[in-house]
């Protein structure tokens, strides 16, 4: 194998110095789609002084994303590449998201916002939601936390503008994008071609391996040509041809806790009336139900159990909840909840299905790839591969995933209903002891379990706990310092503050037809 030179991945494009041939690494990234193409755009404009691309995909695999959601990460990932967000929005009908509507989850009636942001400010020391909570106990009619939240309060309004401030409650919040995932790898496929990445477009049938180390060597395509490589990046889907078939890496099963298996999804046309900048989930007997509005039309599907309810009956379910005719004919998707003991094992690196899955009901799909990549140019090695760079990417992406899958089981688990044996299920089985000591922690002290890095801090637990009716019996003491008049004065202000900054702002159809300048 060649030496390899270590990527810097910070200001700028290819600061990595002055390479050699010799010291040029050959990067094979199999498989298009989101997962691909995005690991080609970070090689190429990041680390493009450092290696050579060379994708591999099949037009005989289509895209597995059906209408697609995001969190606020990818803004970073498309400013990093200095792609242009107008135009980026333009070419995939996207439209801007202020976070994500959950309906009937705590019970059948509920409804809230997990924001993409902060509730109020924290103050000496003491989270924002340990003084509503003091405030909401001793008064049945206190605003709702979601009134302190610029986020909420903007997509309830349908409203949106970029945000203006940092340290200002009523101006700082984050957005992401909901876009037409069919356009977004062709869109990223064309910046990356650009930029030197090399396609190849074929049906892999064999892959090659060093007898002695187990490394890939080479893939070999149905053509009979070869395209050997120092790295290969499986960007193959659930397949995971490299990592799970060829190398025989071994699967993390999660469906005992994240039971749903299947998905129908179906785009709509695009009902009158304003274009909401959130993503909807909406529990379902056996499952959820997620709506995504987009400039041209609708995403819709239902995630669900086939250990509850029948495809057929999936697929009624679903085509019963369109606001107007399907544009298409329901499309079904198979796959479990887990991941891969090992991500990255000897030369091959598994990037998006097919290193994991969790399901979409907190829109991690982009953001795992894009974690997962990131990694891997925070680790690209700076000789050969040592076990110093895989254990680094396997650590950092087993604890991503393994957090998410907690959140994620949390919206289930955190239930009062009963309706359905789906629901009974998930209300009442055992949840891992890492989600058991964060309930609670929660439950006694209103407490979030800190991590200082990842994805979902404590804004977003707050969120889900509040909105699933998790109230805790406590609170830090430090929030009955303030008078309580002083406190209501001050609760009062900034409410009312948020909503006269919400009500300057533009309706979200508004601002996306002035070209989201």
């Amino acid at each position: 194998m060649k030496y390899f030179v270590k990527i810097a991945y910070g200001p700028g494009r290819g600061e990595s110095g002055t390479v050699t041939e010799q010291q040029r690494v050959s990067v094979v990234v199999v498989g298009g789609g989101t997962a691909g193409w995005m690991t080609a755009a970070a090689l190429r404009g990041v680390a493009c002084a450092a290696c050579d691309v060379h994708l591999v995909e099949s037009a005989e695999v289509g895209i597995v994303g059906v209408g697609e959601a995001t969190l606020p990460h990818l803004r970073a990932f498309i400013e990093r590449l200095g792609i242009d967000e107008a135009a980026f929005m333009a070419a995939t009908s996207a439209t801007f998201k202020l976070g994500i509507e959950f309906c009937d989850f705590g019970a059948i009636g509920d409804r809230y916002i997990h924001p993409f942001g902060t509730y109020g400010r924290d103050l000496a020391g003491v989270g924002f939601h340990h003084y509503w909570l003091r405030r909401a106990s001793a008064n049945a009619a206190a605003a709702p936390i979601s009134d302190y939240s610029a986020a909420v309060v903007a997509a309830e309004a349908r409203r949106f503008a970029r945000p203006t401030g940092i340290d200002d409650p009523a101006a700082s919040f984050g957005y992401a994008y909901q876009f037409d995932a069919t356009r977004f790898a062709p869109f990223l496929r064309e910046w990356s071609e650009a930029r030197g990445a090399v396609r190849t477009e074929g049906r892999i049938v064999s892959v090659d391996r060093d007898a002695a180390t187990g490394d890939v060597r080479a893939i070999v395509l149905a053509n009979g040509s070869r395209i050997e490589g120092d790295l290969f990046v499986d960007c193959s889907g659930f397949r995971s041809l490299l990592l799970g078939e060829a190398m025989g890496e071994g699967w993390e099963d999660w469906s005992h806790w994240l039971p749903c298996d299947r998905a129908v999804a179906a785009p709509c046309a695009s009902p009158p009336g304003p274009i909401e900048p959130f993503t909807r989930a909406v529990a379902m007997s056996a499952g959820w139900r997620w709506r995504i509005p987009l400039q041209h039309r609708v995403g819709n599907g239902y995630v669900y159990s086939s250990a509850h309810i029948s495809d057929d009956d999936a697929r009624t379910a679903l085509l019963d909840a369109l606001e107007s005719e399907p544009l298409a004919e329901p499309r079904f998707l198979r796959f479990r909840a887990g991941r891969r003991q090992r991500s990255w094992v000897g030369n091959v690196v598994a990037i998006g299905l097919a290193s994991g899955f969790l399901e979409p009901l907190e829109s991690t799909s982009i953001y795992l790839s894009q974690m997962a990549i990131t990694q891997l140019i925070e680790h690209f090695p700076e000789r050969m591969v040592e076990d110093v760079d895989r254990d680094g990417f396997n650590a950092s992406v087993d604890a991503e995933y393994d957090r998410i899958r907690d959140f994620l089981i949390l919206h289930y688990h955190a239930t009062t209903r009963t309706d359905s044996p789906f629901w009974d299920h998930v209300r009442t089985m055992a949840i891992p002891d890492t989600l058991a000591s964060k309930m609670a922690l929660w439950r006694e002290t209103a407490q979030v379990s800190k991590y200082a890095h990842g994805l979902f801090l404590e804004p977003s637990w707050v969120a889900v706990y509040l909105g699933q009716g998790i109230v805790p019996t406590g609170w830090d003491q430090r929030a009955d310092l303030p008078e309580p008049a002083a406190l209501d004065r001050a609760l009062a202000t900034l409410a009312s503050t948020i909503a006269d900054r919400v009500a300057a702002m533009p309706d979200h159809a508004t601002y996306l037809a002035r070209g989201s300048a």
